[in-house]
């Protein structure tokens, strides 16, 4: 999944106009996405395999292969992003290494052959064509709105950050050696045909990047060609490499990821900091002091039965309570998440309508963009935060500041009725006063994070 990036402002114009011109094009090509739901368009990216099938046998066990042969969907497929798109784009003031690497696997190792400074076309398609370089381009949904509505949709379905890259081979080529990735891989042939092979994980659900040599990986366990319309998975940690076969102009793909460091361990990580907090103000054995020169000393076998006496403390305060609270996860998903693709209803995060008042019917607005925080170094405090109109600030995805609201903590079962029920009315929220249910509906409604029934 593509890193984040540092902020770059030259290009938000240009990125405005790009999506006019993505409109027009979706306009031009049926879409086989549903967005009715972030479900339904989950449904139709894995179709015909069923969302429970897919988990019960695939998400992070094996790879799945789904081959369409199906011309409308190949269709709709190129529309998201082909090769002759990269003349137009190079146009709208791309950079080598922060939008587009050129890269060739060259005796099972990767060369990179950027230049310095912005892509120059005419340069780009000769490397292309003469060094049989591999284009790999970042973050195509800045570009494509259709690729936007799709990973948006995603997002909310996982509820976890969807990066994309879109690769362009030519024929008798290969860009990467073998390797495998940190992220779950969803794979849109789009142009062309590509020749993968799968080998054996060394790393069950890998942490990280890394490259593997030929005479390590084995035989492949799985071995096919790629058309347009075909779709594959697999799960982080699966040993991949892929080629364009000779006789074919090119062959062009997108990579959906998404996952990245989502793993039980990296919840724990993040919020057993929390829970200790929290519990350091009720319990004073989390307050007493540790033995003297504990940090000092090399064998601490005498202290690790007083921690594992406090892990049972905090596990069984934990079974009790059901409150685990995410930190930092929480708020590098809010931060860098894209936002609703509006449209031409943009007017939706702009205040209109009916005032709420005290006997009012309200529904919340977006609420797969709408996430309740309580952190806890903000002592009886409560956010929830909403979606950013403009995803491409600084021409970036995620390079933005997120907006929100903070309220008292005694806040949080009213927020939560507005976020659990398609409908409340406000004079049933759980709060004390008139007065404070007012306030806190006219303040959402200013936010646009509700609408008036």
């Amino acid at each position: 999944m593509p890193k984040k990036g540092g902020k770059h402002t030259e290009m938000g114009k240009e990125m405005q106009a790009q999506c006019k011109r993505a409109k027009v094009e979706a306009a031009c090509s049926p879409s086989f996405m549903s967005y009715e739901s972030p479900e339904s368009l989950f449904g139709s990216l894995i179709s015909p395999i069923k969302e429970e099938m897919f988990f019960r046998e695939y998400w992070e066990q094996k790879p799945l292969l789904v081959q369409r042969n199906d011309p409308l969907l190949a269709a709709y497929y190129q529309s998201l992003f082909q090769l002759s798109d990269l003349k137009e784009l190079c146009c709208q003031g791309l950079y080598y290494g922060r939008d587009i690497n050129i890269c060739r696997c060259v005796n099972g190792k990767k060369k990179v052959l950027n230049k310095e400074g912005k892509v120059n076309y005419m340069q780009l398609k000769k490397d292309f064509d003469q060094k049989k370089a591999t284009v790999q381009f970042h973050q195509p949904q800045r570009f494509k709105e259709e690729l936007w509505k799709i990973q948006e949709k995603l997002e909310c379905y996982f509820g976890s950050l969807v990066g994309s890259n879109v690769y362009i081979t030519p024929q008798g080529s290969q860009g990467l050696p073998p390797h495998y990735d940190d992220v779950e891989v969803f794979i849109l042939q789009l142009e062309g045909e590509k020749h993968w092979r799968l080998y054996k994980p060394t790393v069950h659900l890998a942490r990280e990047y890394n490259v593997e040599s030929e005479d390590r990986i084995g035989n492949p366990t799985h071995e096919f060609v790629l058309k347009p319309g075909d779709l594959l998975y697999f799960p982080r940690g699966t040993i991949h490499q892929a080629d364009t076969p000779l006789g074919v102009s090119h062959s062009t793909h997108v990579t959906i990821s998404t996952y990245q460091n989502n793993s039980w361990g990296d919840f724990l990580l993040d919020a057993i900091p929390g829970l200790v907090f929290d519990t350091a103000k009720e319990d004073m054995v989390l307050r007493t002091s540790i033995p003297r020169q504990l940090l000092m000393q090399v064998d601490i076998a005498d202290s690790t039965k007083k921690l594992s006496s406090i892990l049972r403390m905090l596990a069984d305060r934990l079974e009790n309570t059901r409150e685990l609270r995410s930190s930092d996860m929480k708020k590098d998903f809010i931060m860098n998440r894209l936002p609703p693709c509006l449209g031409n209803d943009s007017d939706s995060l702009t205040p209109g309508g009916k005032l709420p008042k005290l006997d009012s019917k309200i529904r919340l607005q977006f609420r797969d963009h709408a996430i309740i925080t309580v952190e806890p170094d903000q002592e009886n405090a409560v956010s929830i935060t909403k979606p950013v109109p403009y995803a491409w600030e600084g021409g970036r995805h995620g390079m933005r500041q997120t907006h929100g609201l903070r309220f008292p903590l005694s806040y949080l079962d009213a927020l939560k009725q507005i976020w659990s029920n398609t409908i409340v009315c406000v004079k049933e929220l759980n709060l004390i006063s008139d007065e404070e249910k007012e306030n806190l509906a006219l303040a959402l409604w200013t936010e646009c994070l509700i609408e008036v029934i």
